[in-house]
């Protein structure tokens, strides 16, 4: 296995990475992790790791913005765990579980590539007439119709309309006099 990637950080809060010799951005570093990429962050002073307290400063700047992983009722059961006898246990249970995810999330989505690749014209028009049949039978719904609007040259002649089961007779106007309004 290769060694990972050193990034050290700077007194002036500047991170290094030696093996591009340059500045990097926490975007760069959430990039390598997103790539898959093995790294260390060290603190160039103490050669300390620090690659979980900037780990977490990615997750608190992705928190903030946009749509959060973390609900409150996470955060503070997390925080409940710290100092618990199931500390150990919770940090085991979770990264075993996101781990599980991970590995559930990529197979699904070698199926679907799969999936695609293989006919994805065959796989576009069956989801086009997945559609059009639900769309088929909310528009039945909406208009009473049972299964909505016919195609195109599937219509009822003139004058007639199947029947559903609901049509009643249209109630003839009666003869005579008629009541004053009160």
């Amino acid at each position: 296995m290769a060694e990972p990637r050193i990034i050290k950080k700077y007194p002036n809060r500047r991170l290094y990475d030696t093996a591009l010799s340059r500045y990097i951005t926490l975007e760069d570093v959430r990039r390598l992790v997103r790539d898959g990429t093995d790294f260390v962050v060290r603190d160039a002073q103490t050669d300390d790791d620090i690659t979980r307290s900037i780990l977490l400063q990615i997750i608190a700047e992705q928190e903030a913005g946009g749509d959060p992983i973390f609900t409150i009722p996470i955060l503070t059961q997390i925080i409940r765990f710290y100092g618990d006898a199931v500390q150990g246990l919770a940090s085991d249970f979770l990264q075993r579980s996101l781990l599980a995810f991970g590995d559930q999330q990529q197979v699904f989505r070698r199926q679907l590539d799969e999936v695609m690749t293989r006919d994805a014209v065959g796989t576009m028009s069956d989801l086009t007439k997945q559609n059009l049949a639900l769309w088929r039978e909310m528009q039945g719904a909406v208009f009473g119709q049972g299964q909505g609007p016919e195609a195109p040259g599937s219509e009822q002649p003139r004058g007639r309309r199947p029947k559903t089961g609901t049509d009643r007779p249209t109630p003839k106007p009666r003869k005579g006099r008629r009541r004053p309004p009160r």
